[in-house]
Order: C-alpha cells, then sequence, then structure tokens
C-alpha cells in the first residue's frame, strides 16, 4: 500500500519534504498540496508532485482521502491544523514549533489522549543526526553521568526581521530539544547573559546571548547562540562526564593543503548540515502512518520545548536572573 500524502504549505521546508518523499523515499506519495499563496503550490506541484491535488483550504485537505498530513505552514496556523488531523484520525507530522503558545501545545496533548494513542510527531529532526545519535551512545558507554554541557548555535547572519527573542524560538530551540533528549533529563531554570555586543548584529537584536539551563538531575548545561557569527553555520556539543567527554562530530569535509595552509571547509547552511536527518525523520514518521499511528519525538516534548523556551525568553528579559521551570506530570500516553 503506497500511502497517499497531503502537505499543509509549500515554501522551502514544504516543497522539500515533498521532493523527499516522491523522489528520496518509499512507501508513500504526496497527492495533495495546499498553501495560503497558491503559487507556491502550483511550483511545488510542478516541481515535486505533477500528479497532486491542489486544495484551497487547508481542512478541505485534511477531510479528503489522504492517509497521512504534513503541516509545514506559518508557525501560527500549526495548532488548528493539527487538532484537525487530530479529530479526523490521521497521523500527522508538524514541523517545529507544535504551537505559538505551550497552551496550544497543551490543547493537542489532550486532542491525543482523547484519542487514546500517538498521531502527532513533531519536526525535532536533530534527534535523527547521526552525530547526535552517536553522541547518546557515548553518553550511555563512555562519559558515564553527565555533569555538564557546552554547546554553541552558529549562523553566519540573520535577517532585519530577527529579534532577540527569536534567537530563543526559532534557535535554541533544537537545542532545548536534542539536549533534553541526550540527557533524558527535564529542565528546571533558565538564564540568559548577554556579552558584548556584535557590531554585525542590528538594533533589535542582541547577539550573541548565552542561555545557562540546569536540568532536574543537576547537569549545568551553557549555550552560546551567535546568529551573526560571519564564518558559516556551526553546531558544537560538548559533554563532560564522572567518566569522560563526549563531542559531537564535525560534518564530513575534505581537508585540504595549498598555499601553506592546512583547511577545511565549515558550512554555511543549516540544510546541508542537517540533510540527512531530514530524511531519516520522514522515513520513520512514513513507517508510523502506515500503522496509524506516529513516532519520532512527541506532542509532550514539543510542549516542554514551548514551556522552556518561554522561560528562556522571560530570563532574556530579566537578565542574569534564574527563571524557573515548570512542568506538569508527563501522561502516560507519552511514557
Amino acid at each position: 500500500m503506497t500511502l497517499k500524502i497531503g502537505v499543509i504549505g509549500t515554501g522551502a521546508i514544504g516543497q522539500d519534504h515533498t521532493r523527499r518523499i516522491n523522489q528520496v523515499l518509499a512507501g508513500a506519495k504526496v497527492t495533495a498540496l495546499n498553501d495560503v499563496n497558491r503559487a507556491n503550490a502550483e511550483s511545488c506541484q510542478r516541481d515535486y508532485a505533477p500528479d497532486a491535488q491542489i486544495f484551497d483550504d487547508a481542512h478541505a485537505l485534511i477531510a479528503s482521502d489522504v492517509d497521512a498530513v504534513l503541516v509545514c505552514s506559518w508557525g501560527q496556523t500549526h495548532e488548528e491544523y493539527v487538532l484537525a488531523a487530530i479529530a479526523a484520525g490521521k497521523p500527522c507530522f508538524c514541523e517545529k514549533p507544535l504551537a505559538t503558545t505551550a497552551e496550544g501545545a497543551r490543547r493537542i496533548i489532550a486532542a491525543e489522549q482523547a484519542v487514546g494513542k500517538r498521531l502527532v510527531q513533531v519536526g525535532f529532526m536533530r534527534r535523527y543526526d547521526p552525530g547526535y545519535v552517536a553522541l547518546k551512545k557515548a553518553v550511555k558507554d563512555v562519559t558515564g553521568a553527565p555533569l555538564m554541557i557546552h554547546a554553541a548555535h552558529r549562523n553566519p547572519r540573520v535577517g532585519e526581521n530577527y529579534v532577540t527573542p527569536m534567537a530563543i524560538h526559532d534557535t535554541l530551540i533544537h537545542e532545548i530539544d536534542v539536549l533534553r533528549w541526550l540527557l533524558d533529563d527535564d529542565y528546571v531554570s533558565a538564564q540568559v547573559f548577554f556579552p558584548r555586543k556584535s557590531p554585525r548584529a542590528h538594533e533589535k537584536l542582541r547577539d550573541p546571548q548565552i542561555v545557562v539551563l540546569e536540568t532536574a538531575k543537576g547537569v549545568v548545561i551553557d549555550v552560546e547562540v551567535f546568529v551573526n557569527c560571519h564564518y558559516g553555520y556551526d553546531i558544537q556539543c560538548e559533554i563532560v562526564g564522572e567518566d569522560g567527554i563526549a563531542k559531537l562530530p564535525e560534518p564530513m569535509a575534505i581537508q585540504t593543503r595549498s598555499g601553506a595552509v592546512l583547511g577545511q571547509q565549515i558550512l554555511t547552511d543549516w540544510k546541508d548540515r542537517f540533510i540527512d536527518s531530514y530524511d531519516y525523520e520522514l522515513a520513520d514518521f512514513l513507517k508510523a502512518a502506515a500503522r496509524g499511528t506516529a513516532a519520532g519525538p512527541t506532542a509532550w516534548d514539543g510542549y516542554v520545548a514551548a514551556v522552556t523556551a518561554d522561560a528562556c525568553v522571560a530570563a532574556q528579559e530579566s537578565e542574569g536572573t534564574p527563571v524557573k521551570i515548570d512542568l506538569p506530570a508527563r501522561p502516560a500516553l507519552y511514557d
């Protein structure tokens, strides 16, 4: 059986997922497309899904004969469409954020609990990155119990529309999820510190910043977020444990010797850094969707990320002051 997939939102990531499903992965086909800008859907249809039907209304797409739904639209619409997919009983892959508020994520959790099974996978693709998978194994086999994590998320540049809170909601959100997954632990507090501002940061952005998170088991995490670092896209993570240290491997690159310089290229595009991870996460989703359920990062993970991100933004506003992170008990559905 070939799964029929509907894609809501055909911007860059929606088009790339459509290409991935129709040209790279097996067992599924994109048969329905929707975008608030119909020209985007038409472009996606022309380039990657010539047999797909274009729907002008996302709810009509969800109600059609598709077996599963990808929500890749503007973040403000995610909650609405995910809830509609759950109501229709259809597995749903949702790009982050799951919802733009913690309350919205809680509503999605409540809807899944009412159905009694998982239907939602959140697009935290770093859990599928081979480097992070190896790092998680090293935590188990090499480092002993973690004591500290030193991490960095650096982008070469951002646009004028990128403002200070986006360093949390759009950038750090990946570390918030993947570090929690690496440690199998939850956060209890957040602090934010601002070093001297980079001259490349525009007036509405404080950059760089350092976020300090503490976990329930006492692990202290510092994450440097530097979105105008200029030199490239650079993701770093080092776990310091009782018995050893493990570091995220660098992406594969050719080492060169030329002009008396030993060099290695640094990536500049995040899509290149995690290209394999997108393949693996969607393959996982399609495999589960064929069984009528979902795999991978859960709606609960999306909720925890939202709560933590809200605390980090509050910590930005009260620079240096710890902000407590309170989480309710995790529902049994997500154990």
